[in-house]
């Protein structure tokens, strides 16, 4: 997941097992400087590559979950050409994040890989460092779109596995005909 002689901080190691250890299943990383929400894979397939496509077997629910954000947000949603650029009007506010620039160790990677939860990273805004008086405002923009993004944690399979006798079985995989991406039961 990290290139060879990457050192991973005392703190990302925490988050990792942190992680690791709740069953999280939707998650969203804020980042500030454009107005778009990005999907995994943040690596390309093909690192010598920048700006390719490069998506995990999840892509349609990727797409689905960085839509509902996208779409609830005044401004992401926006058609105008005038923010940011406009960088990201043409493709509805979202895009495959090696699609966008490829970089390794991202957060949204790791849990797609390594835990159940599915991430994004959402810009919220074009200011990479807004200014104080800017923070209500941004909130404002994204507060329904926070919320509607964490509805989607409602969609898809729901239930407990359990074995003959009715007792939860911790670490079952999980296999969808189809998408070659396993989960497994929380605890």
């Amino acid at each position: 997941f990290f290139s060879p002689g990457f050192q991973v901080a005392p703190e990302t190691k925490a988050v990792m097992k942190w992680l690791r250890s709740i069953p999280f299943v939707l998650s969203a990383s804020l980042h500030g400087g454009e107005l778009v929400v990005t999907y995994p894979y943040d690596y390309s397939r093909h690192p010598m590559e920048e700006k390719m496509f490069s998506p995990t077997p999840d892509e349609k629910m990727f797409k689905m979950l960085a839509k509902a954000y996208a779409d609830a947000h005044p401004v992401i949603s926006d058609r105008s050409e005038v923010r940011c650029g406009g960088n990201f009007v043409k493709r509805g506010g979202i895009i495959n994040g090696a699609e966008w620039y490829s970089f390794t160790g991202g957060m949204a990677d790791f849990n797609y890989l390594h835990t159940n939860c599915f991430e994004v990273t959402v810009e919220v805004g074009c200011e990479k460092f807004p200014l104080e008086e800017e923070l209500f405002t941004i909130w404002h923009e994204n507060r329904d779109a926070l919320l509607n993004y964490m509805e989607m944690v409602h969609r898809g399979i729901k239930g407990i596995v359990s074995d003959k006798f009715g007792n939860p079985i911790k670490n079952a995989r999980i296999s969808v005909r189809g998408i070659q991406h396993d989960i497994t039961t929380g605890n």
